[in-house]
């Protein structure tokens, strides 16, 4: 299997990571520990998580699967940003909540330190200059061996890089936006900013948070077992002209022999600037379903047919619906 570097780091990842996001909440203890055993026999060596996800418990599921030999061998990626308590400094990009938040991590995780350590969100009320000497702190510290941000403007992950550059702090080597063939919209100027300057693109939501796995017959009744059923910024992300793309999407699969979920994860595997796109499987059946994709290729004919549907540069669905700054202009 290729394995990628992360950026300009000597940090070399495989294509698929195993995201956690329902670790702890859809997903049972037992079966993510067995999901985490599927990936890493498979040569997955990334598995991503957050301090807010399951409000901890996945990071405590991942600590004790991990426990007893594994964790030398994971790249474990976690992240801070959201509130994890009533306190209002229990949040966001300040020194304060970084070193608070990144010790919490640690202990759930049971590991000394975390490969690569990520600001959730930008926080436009607190200077950059004091989240990378927080962050640069915990590198010289050990504690963290990189960095990296989720979900922020071009102008902002730029602005961050001049700034490592300028004070001579640990930089930026990933940024992890939301990219699927329904939102394209990084294409404009975040991935040509990555690949001027050497960072890795982590892709969260390439299936569209099921949409481009057949999920949803329409848009406005998700399954009431879906995450749209039961979260109202999942289900605004829901829309027909996605349900729409997605059948077109399972007719050019079929072509090929693969499931809808397959084409649509390969494609943004192989599209241009992606480091790795995020697994954010539910069940073991839907991890083992994405596993292949690991050895496949992305061929010219199909990449063109999913250019008709939704051209480079555009959306047909919102998934920045949470960043608070994208503005939203879909097809």
């Amino acid at each position: 299997m290729e394995y990628r570097y992360v950026g300009r780091s000597g940090l070399k990842v495989s294509p698929l990571w195993l995201g956690t996001w329902n670790f702890g909440d859809s997903t049972p203890e037992a079966e993510s520990v067995r999901m985490i055993r599927m990936a890493l026999d498979s040569g997955i060596n990334c598995i991503d998580t957050a301090d807010s996800y399951a409000a901890g418990e996945s990071e405590r599921i991942i600590g004790r699967a991990l426990s007893g030999g594994l964790r030398e061998k994971v790249i474990l990626a976690t992240k801070f940003h959201f509130p994890v308590s009533e306190d209002p400094n229990d949040r966001g990009n300040s020194r304060r909540h970084i070193l608070q938040a990144v010790e919490a991590s640690l202990r759930r995780l049971g590991t000394d330190w975390i490969d690569l350590y990520q600001a959730h969100r930008p926080d436009f009320a607190v200077p950059q200059e004091e989240t990378l000497r927080a962050l640069d702190d915990l590198v010289r510290q050990g504690k963290v061996r990189y960095i990296g941000s989720s979900t922020f403007p071009a102008w902002m992950l730029m602005e961050a890089l001049g700034i490592s550059e300028r004070l001579g702090l640990a930089r930026f080597v990933s940024e992890q936006p939301p990219y699927n063939l329904l939102d394209r919209r990084i294409e404009n100027e975040l991935i040509p900013l990555a690949l001027r300057h050497g960072v890795g693109i982590l892709a969260w939501s390439p299936l569209a948070a099921g949409q481009l796995a057949g999920r949803y017959a329409d848009a406005a009744n998700p399954p009431p077992d879906s995450k749209a059923a039961r979260v109202s910024y999942v289900a605004s992300r829901l829309t027909e002209r996605g349900v729409e793309t997605s059948r077109s999407l399972a007719r050019i699969a079929a072509e090929r022999g693969l499931t809808s979920s397959q084409l649509a994860l390969l494609w943004v595997k192989d599209q241009p600037g992606i480091t790795a796109a995020l697994l954010g499987s539910r069940t073991e059946a839907q991890l083992r379903e994405a596993l292949p994709v690991l050895e496949m290729s992305l061929d010219d004919a199909a990449a063109a047919a999913l250019d008709l549907l939704v051209p480079p540069g555009s959306a047909v669905a919102d998934f920045h619906n949470t960043s608070g700054w994208m503005k939203m202009k879909l097809l």
